[in-house]
């Protein structure tokens, strides 16, 4: 088979499958338009989010047997068509749900506990103690929404901490030794602290919005490693300026562009984020690790190899 690889990734992904025979291809410079052109002479595509891979897109690629994204978001395929045309998809959620979890922990760590704001003041040679007094983790009630690979990864590592677990997911029958499932309506009444693990669909499209926060019975911290456009980053500010939301943890900004390279918007309420105490703000780096790197890649050789060989 003939593999036609879009972005870079680890190098062992063109090592093992070269040494299963596959043929594979390197491009990442060539336009969209400029794939398509040559897309039919492929039966397989690794991607990571450079390329959209829209309707004309996958109508041109008349040969593709399957589509491997090197990550666990799907939302830049149009997965219904890919589905009618019989293009198998594949993604690697399992490769970096570690990393993500952990990038939960940390993030929700330095917020409750003002480790930045406490060591930036130290710094520049100012003592606060009381001012710097933190929040514990333990004995609060976390709600996640969505609970696959990454958030069954967060409850592990929150549970921990001597947090009661509670998530809500449109799947049924998902609650463990982590985490107890509940309706969304007890996840609102209950949680602390909330955190959101779910694809970006036009279900989940500005799931976080006024009316959504005004629901939360508590004043809560809030954390997203999942999609920006999960929330609608104007609700968040004001709910952080009333003191609804207690301080927020992004990894991921409404803001950015679709190939999660950089924002391609500045306005007000993004320059309120990035000056505010309440705010830290990561560049979608929450599955970035090194070893999420190598994790992502060998499962995506792993189930082509499987479905192919």
């Amino acid at each position: 088979m003939k593999i036609l690889l879009l972005d870079k990734n680890h190098p062992l992904i063109t090592e093992q499958l070269i040494a299963k025979n596959f043929i594979l291809e390197e491009d990442f410079t060539s336009s969209y338009d400029e794939v398509c052109d040559k897309i039919e002479n492929y039966d397989g595509i690794i991607i990571r989010s450079r390329i959209p891979l829209d309707q004309n897109f996958l109508e041109k690629g008349k040969n593709l047997k399957f589509i491997a994204r090197v990550g666990a978001g799907m939302e830049n395929i149009d997965i219904p068509v890919a589905e009618k045309l019989g293009i198998q998809l594949i993604n690697s959620p399992e490769g970096n749900r570690d990393s993500v979890a952990e990038h939960v922990v940390g993030m929700l760590l330095v917020m409750m506990n003002r480790l930045f704001i406490a060591s930036q003041e130290v710094k520049n040679g100012i003592w606060k103690r009381e001012e710097n007094r933190g929040d514990e983790l333990l004995g609060k009630t976390v709600g996640l929404i969505g609970y696959g690979n990454m958030g069954k990864a967060t409850a592990k590592r929150l549970s921990g901490f001597g947090c009661k677990v509670i998530f809500h997911d449109i799947l049924p029958g998902l609650s463990d030794e982590h985490a107890t499932q509940v309706s969304l309506e007890e996840l609102k009444l209950s949680a602390e602290v909330l955190s959101l693990h779910i694809p970006l669909t036009s279900e989940t499209h500005y799931l976080i919005n006024e009316t959504f926060i005004a629901e939360m019975k508590n004043d809560f911290y809030f954390i997203n490693t999942a999609r920006g456009k999960n929330v609608k980053t104007k609700s968040l500010v004001e709910a952080l300026k009333s003191g609804k939301v207690k301080g927020t943890c992004l990894d991921v900004l409404e803001y950015e562009k679709s190939s999660f390279e950089h924002i391609e918007t500045e306005n007000e309420d993004l320059k309120y984020l990035l000056e505010s105490e309440k705010a830290i703000v990561t560049p979608h780096i929450a599955g970035w690790t090194h070893q999420s790197k190598e994790k992502l890649a060998q499962f995506i050789v792993d189930k082509i190899v499987a479905s192919h060989c």
